[in-house]
């Protein structure tokens, strides 16, 4: 089903939706989706294992980044830390036990709860490659974008990647971002899914083995 819960936005709070599998049940696991396009890539393992884990008696809850799918918030605003803030307040608005986040959802996820990581990213890869998504994307309309060039244009005013509008202070958190990690972190390979990268497909796709896969590791992890 689909919940509302407060967010704190610029002037005040926004209400932005999650979708949840709740039941008041002990164990409650806060799903951080990864960010821009692998976001939608990734929708339906990220729900196929949600569904698995209410199978087994563990609630979860995903909600949206600002700005991102079904989010009303203007993405240009979003940074690292108002998606940081905008997790950690899901995170006690629903009173989540545990953290669950897949590639660039662990630059934002909260880090003072057990929490498992699936192939984490930092914030420089990311960068990386939605820069050169976009030069490739120039040089096949015939025009010559440079990398370097591009981001000291982001670092002061932003930048259009892969059809988001990011802002200068996005595009130099990214630059800056690394994944921390603490005593209460578990890192989850791809291999351990079976099958190859849903964020790498071109289009979103469903996996309902590597969901299955997921949901065991992380029930038997909350279960302890």
């Amino acid at each position: 089903m689909i919940a509302d819960w407060p967010c704190p936005a610029a002037g005040g709070i926004r209400h932005e939706r999650a979708l949840v599998f709740d039941r008041n049940r002990t164990a409650r696991l806060l799903v951080v989706p990864p960010l821009f396009e692998e976001a939608n890539r990734t929708r339906r393992l990220l729900m196929g294992a949600m569904r698995q884990l209410d199978d087994a008696g563990i609630d979860s809850l995903l909600p949206d980044l600002p700005g991102c799918l079904e989010s009303t918030a203007p993405f240009g605003e979003q940074d690292l830390d108002t998606w940081r803030a905008a997790m950690a307040t899901a995170a006690a608005h629903f009173g989540a036990t545990h953290v669950f986040s897949l590639r660039g959802g662990a630059l934002v996820a909260p880090t003072h709860l057990p929490r498992w990581l699936l192939e984490p990213v930092a914030g420089a890869a990311l960068l990386r490659q939605l820069l050169r998504a976009r030069s490739i994307a120039a040089k096949e309309a015939g025009r010559v974008e440079n990398g370097a060039a591009l981001l000291e244009i982001g670092r002061a005013e932003g930048l259009e990647l892969a059809g988001y509008r990011c802002g200068a202070g996005l595009i130099r958190h990214l630059e800056a971002a690394t994944v921390s990690e603490n005593s209460g972190t578990a890192i989850i390979r791809q291999a351990e899914l079976g099958g190859g990268a849903l964020w790498l497909r071109s289009e979103p796709a469903d996996d309902p083995a590597q969901s299955a896969a997921l949901a065991a590791l992380l029930a038997a992890g909350i279960a302890g």
